[in-house]
């Protein structure tokens, strides 16, 4: 663990801001990119040879993307919410754990073995990340998913967005990729 240190130039903690900086934004694109399933912006997220431990899937880069194009078609959209972010560098190496909690909405599902109704699959877990600097760039050399707690609840009935809202969307016609045409 990095301890305070008495005294560090101005040059090497401004480096460590930076770096910090860097490999929040790692962690923040791959959250963009798994809820807006742009899956080219997960993938520069990592460096080739990473490895993605999920829980339920441990492999290298494209075969989690492989993963995750499939299993996420089943939720209308998806959510990821950054808690604590603490970052710890050294060199070009670093790692990271990020408090997330990852809220997914699933249909209604009408099938042979009977009904279902929508519900909310809300995961609380966190990120840890091996980060390393190659070519200059931060990416994410090894993560595993460390699982805290999870609950499903069906989706109340009631109040829902009408047509004037704004609804996010799970592709390239979210709004966010709109704003520079304005």
């Amino acid at each position: 663990m990095n301890q305070p240190q008495p005294h560090v130039s101005r040059e090497t903690a401004m480096q460590r801001v930076l770096d910090e900086y860097a490999i929040r934004d790692v962690v923040n694109r791959y959250c963009r990119g798994i809820d807006r399933r742009q899956f080219d912006l997960v993938r520069s997220c990592y460096h080739p040879d990473a490895t993605d431990d999920h829980g339920g899937f441990k492999g290298g880069v494209e075969a989690f993307i492989a993963m995750c194009t499939e299993s996420l078609k089943r939720y209308e959209r998806t959510m990821h919410f950054m808690g604590n972010l603490h970052i710890e560098v050294d060199g070009d190496k670093a790692t990271s754990e990020a408090y997330t909690i990852a809220f997914h909405r699933l249909s209604a599902v009408k099938n042979e073995k009977g009904e279902r109704p929508a519900r909310d699959h809300i995961v609380g877990f966190r990120y840890v990340d091996n980060f390393e600097r190659r070519l200059g760039e931060w990416k994410i050399a090894r993560r595993v998913c460390v699982f805290e707690w999870t609950r499903t609840d069906p989706v109340p009935t009631g109040w829902d967005f009408t047509p004037e809202f704004m609804r996010g969307q799970t592709n390239a016609s979210d709004w966010i990729f709109h704003l520079k045409d304005q």
